[in-house]
């Protein structure tokens, strides 16, 4: 298996989860303006859409988006508890947690990344950046994890788009129980060694 993924981008959960599952794998560096690979591939022949995470089984066949990503590294490794039972609830929480981390905070964190936004427009995505974390730090209520109480590909996805805040100069410890839960998380192995891998620590 081999990932695609560009350094502290939204493919760092995708390469905590392998890391947590613990299967051979192989990453694949991509330069997302030109489009290419550190192996002289043309990555739109991986994802026409030119972004990443992008998972090239062993078999040739290639997964895109890092939310069907995450559930299906999880799946091939059912005793690592990533993700709950296909069909149980519990899942569907999951899956609830994972579209909220993907259109409210993935989406409109990283579109400050944008460099044409104007002052205005960024002070207006920051404001609803901190109503959404205002609220989901409340949801959170005395919970350690994201989702249903356990740890899950949900808090590798958390943590990576959380991350950036600090990038944009966004206070973290606004929000106390985000704030330990990055913290919680930076300090496992897998995180880690994921960090270590695309040389960001």
């Amino acid at each position: 298996m081999k990932l695609y993924y560009s350094p502290g981008a939204c493919s760092l959960a995708s390469h905590i989860v392998l890391e947590e599952i613990g299967k051979p794998y192989e990453v694949s560096k991509v330069d997302l303006r030109a489009k290419t690979t550190q192996d002289g591939e043309d990555f739109t022949k991986i994802n026409p859409y030119g972004y990443v995470p992008s998972i090239k089984l062993d078999n040739g066949v290639i997964l895109n988006e890092g939310v069907a990503i995450l559930q299906y590294l999880a799946d091939q490794s059912p005793d690592s508890n990533l993700v709950p039972a296909n069909g149980s609830f519990e899942r569907y929480k999951l899956q609830s947690m994972l579209t909220f981390i993907n259109s409210e905070l993935h989406k409109t964190i990283g579109s400050l990344f944008n460099p044409t936004l104007t002052d205005e427009a960024k002070q207006a995505v920051i404001g609803r950046i901190e109503a959404r974390l205002n609220t989901f730090s409340e949801q959170l209520g005395d919970d350690k994890f994201a989702v249903n109480n356990q740890y899950t590909v949900a808090d590798a996805y958390l943590f990576t788009v959380t991350g950036w805040l600090k990038i944009f100069k966004i206070d973290i410890n606004q929000w106390p129980k985000l704030a330990a839960h990055a913290a919680m998380m930076a300090g496992r192995p897998a995180v880690q060694a994921a960090l270590k891998a695309e040389g960001l620590i």
